[in-house]
């Protein structure tokens, strides 16, 4: 697909602005409007939400986002060079594109957007990560944003929707997994990028939950499985005897071989290992 809304195709806005891409930015721009549209859709229903975009780049997502309807769009994006060809996006859509030139590390959302909020990104490789975990860590739940459509790297991806005794299983599938709903939408090649990584990529959607799945406290989960994973391949009751010198009792108290291996363990029971350390 050449256009979607009038203005010009992506590669000659990137000649137009030369825009090359910059590794240490963590960019790989993607270019077809046919699957910038596919993953704006994938988000679901933007008509009525406010929607926040990091990395737009050239506006290849932005255009999609936009023509597929979504109330607003605040895009964020730190390199300057990309600023113009943004301009010329807003000015197809009067009232519709916020440009914000910053880091979306030390963004406050809630001064930017207007509830409701779905976020849709193709994050930067290098920082795409880091920006899901704050999302996910709010100091209230739930978060001002109701869904995350996500492009990451394939094998990010595959660890945000992992299960228990699986090679991605993780600290990061039990954090999205607790108070999400996550699901792999999409799988791209590198080639569908300029320049091509040397990955595939991925889309997640997550969707918010009212509560997480499992009562227990953040800080005391993150604790936990933590000090798990970090030394995954050893029993628990190795890798946990830093949290209580009794780590054997509690474990079992909650049913939990004191044998068993972090990546044996689902959710559900990291969570109530999480309340019994707590009690303890």
């Amino acid at each position: 697909m050449g256009t979607i809304d009038g203005l010009p195709p992506l590669r000659e806005v990137i000649r137009a602005h030369d825009l090359v891409a910059k590794k240490q930015l963590g960019q790989n721009f993607l270019l077809d409007l046919n699957l910038t549209a596919k993953i704006a859709r994938s988000a679901g229903d933007l008509s009525a939400c406010d929607v926040l975009e990091v990395g737009p780049g050239p506006g290849g997502l932005t255009r999609g986002l936009l023509a597929e309807g979504a109330r607003r769009v605040v895009a964020v994006e730190k390199d300057a060079r990309c600023l113009p060809a943004l301009a010329e996006i807003a000015a197809a859509y009067p009232g519709r594109l916020e440009v914000v030139q910053a880091d979306a590390l030390e963004l406050d959302l809630a001064a930017h957007l207007t509830p409701p909020v779905k976020i849709v990104a193709n994050l930067p490789y290098n920082v795409g990560t880091e920006l899901l975990i704050r999302w996910l860590s709010p100091k209230v739940w739930p978060p001002i944003w109701s869904s995350l459509t996500l492009m990451f790297q394939k094998e990010v991806a595959e660890r945000i929707v992992a299960k228990p005794r699986t090679d991605h299983y993780g600290r990061l599938a039990l954090l999205a997994q607790w108070r999400c709903n996550a699901a792999i939408v999409m799988t791209l090649p590198p080639e569908a990028f300029t320049p091509a990584p040397k990955v595939h990529s991925a889309v997640v959607h997550l969707t918010a939950l009212p509560q997480p799945r499992f009562p227990c406290d953040f800080g005391v989960l993150q604790r936990v499985t933590a000090m798990a994973f970090n030394q995954r391949r050893k029993m628990l009751r190795s890798s946990l005897k830093g949290l209580r010198p009794d780590i054997e009792a509690v474990l079992e108290s909650v049913s939990i071989p004191p044998t068993a291996r972090a990546e044996e363990i689902g959710l559900e029971q990291f969570c109530a290992l999480a309340r019994a350390v707590q009690a303890a």
